[in-house]
């Protein structure tokens, strides 16, 4: 594991893997910074957030934990005390009491949002169609055909557990809202970043801005990180 004196642990959300950062770790790893990815299995929030504090156990000083779209309800749910800030990309983040599905639900979806269920065995799976027009829009048509071909399915179980006190009571928190999301309205991305009382920066990018728009999440980040962690 990167032995820096902040590490970033980056973590995904549903359909996707460790591969969806890979645009922002080496701009942030030549900054000094220490990043690696949490991958989470998606089949509970309970199990997410295991394996989340099993990542975080194995990393020494600071940590920055840094989640997309499900994943916010993820980071929001640990309590490892070396955690210093939490910046949100286009994510959820629940109440304590409250479901993702509380929050992903919370405003009518975009016209172009995808019709999503579960199977026969409760996992969510994104069609094609949805990573074409709002997973991640602005892609080129080769990246979203990896993305289909690589995507790991949500079980219900996650998005139906009720969440625990989240740690952004306690922690300075981040908001990258992306204006051209389809996936979670930006209307709701808005009312949770004032609810945590979070330092929002908006960009007019879609769902999934560490692939579409990377220098863009990595300048949030750097600026995040300057204003809120100091190098012991």
């Amino acid at each position: 594991m990167p032995n820096s004196k902040i590490t970033l642990v980056l973590v995904h959300g549903a359909w996707a893997e460790c591969a969806s950062w890979t645009k922002i770790i080496l701009p942030l790893q030549k900054q000094g910074l220490g990043v690696v990815c949490a991958p989470i299995p998606l089949t509970s929030l309970s199990d997410d957030v295991d394996a989340l504090d099993r990542m975080l156990a194995r990393i020494e000083g600071d940590i920055v934990l840094v989640a997309h779209a499900y994943a916010g309800a993820v980071i929001g749910a640990t309590k490892n005390e070396r955690v210093k800030l939490l910046v949100y990309v286009a994510a959820l983040a629940p109440d304590e009491g409250e479901t993702v599905a509380d929050i992903f639900y919370r405003e009518p979806p975009h016209p172009q949002a995808p019709k999503l269920g579960p199977d026969d065995n409760g996992f969510i799976w994104m069609p094609p169609e949805g990573f074409e027009h709002a997973f991640a829009q602005n892609a080129d048509p080769d990246v979203k055909s990896v993305l289909f071909a690589t995507q790991r399915p949500i079980n219900v179980k996650c998005i139906q557990e009720k969440a625990p006190r989240p740690l952004w009571k306690g922690r300075p928190a981040w908001f990258l809202v992306a204006e051209n999301d389809r996936m979670i309205p930006v209307k709701t991305q808005h009312f949770q970043a004032a609810r945590m009382g979070a330092m929002v920066r908006t960009h007019a990018v879609d769902h999934s801005p560490m692939l579409t728009a990377p220098n863009v999440v990595v300048d949030v980040l750097l600026e995040a990180i300057r204003s809120n962690v100091k190098e012991t």
